[in-house]
C-alpha cells in the first residue's frame, strides 16, 4: 500500500533539485550560444585567412582562431559539466523518491548525487569565468587609444 504522507513528504524534497535543475537549462542555454557566437566568429576568421595575401592579416587571424580554438574548448567543458550536473540532479530526485523505500540508503545517494551535482555546477561556472575573460583577450585597447589621442 502507497502511504500518502511518505509520497507527499518525497515530493516536497523534490521540488528544491528541480529549481536547481531550472537554472542548470538557463546556464546550459547562456554557454551554449556563447559557443554558437565562437563558432560563426572562426568561420568568419578562417575565410578571411584563407583568402588573405597580407601576411600580417593571416598572422592575426591564426591567432584570434587559436584563441577561438581555447575558448571553444572551454565552453564545450562547461556544457559536458552542466549535462553531468543535470544528470547527477535528475538522480538526486530519483534517489529522494526511492529514498522513502530505502531509508537511509536512498537519502545518502541523493545527497552524493546532489552534492556532486553541485560540484560539477561550480565547475561549470569557473569554465565559463574562464571563457569570458578569454574572450576579452583579443581587444586591442591600443586602438581606442589611438582614437582618443587623435580627438585631443
Amino acid at each position: 500500500m502507497i502511504d500518502i504522507v511518505n509520497v507527499t513528504h518525497s515530493v516536497q524534497l523534490a521540488v528544491a533539485p528541480v529549481f536547481f535543475l531550472t537554472a542548470v537549462a538557463g546556464m546550459t542555454g547562456a554557454v551554449a550560444g556563447r559557443l554558437a557566437r565562437i563558432i560563426d566568429r572562426a568561420r568568419v576568421v578562417e575565410e578571411r585567412v584563407r583568402t588573405s595575401t597580407d601576411d600580417a592579416s593571416i598572422e592575426r587571424g591564426l591567432h584570434e582562431l587559436n584563441y577561438l580554438r581555447k575558448r571553444g574548448r572551454i565552453a564545450n567543458l562547461s556544457i559536458g559539466l552542466l549535462t553531468l550536473c543535470g544528470f547527477l540532479i535528475g538522480l538526486t530526485i530519483i534517489f529522494l523518491f526511492i529514498g522513502q523505500a530505502w531509508a537511509e540508503q536512498g537519502q545518502q545517494m541523493a545527497v552524493f548525487s546532489f552534492l556532486g551535482g553541485v560540484v560539477s555546477f561550480i565547475a561549470a561556472l569557473a569554465g565559463f569565468l574562464w571563457e569570458t575573460v578569454l574572450a576579452t583577450h583579443l581587444l586591442n585597447f591600443t586602438v581606442l587609444e589611438t582614437g582618443r589621442q587623435m580627438r585631443h
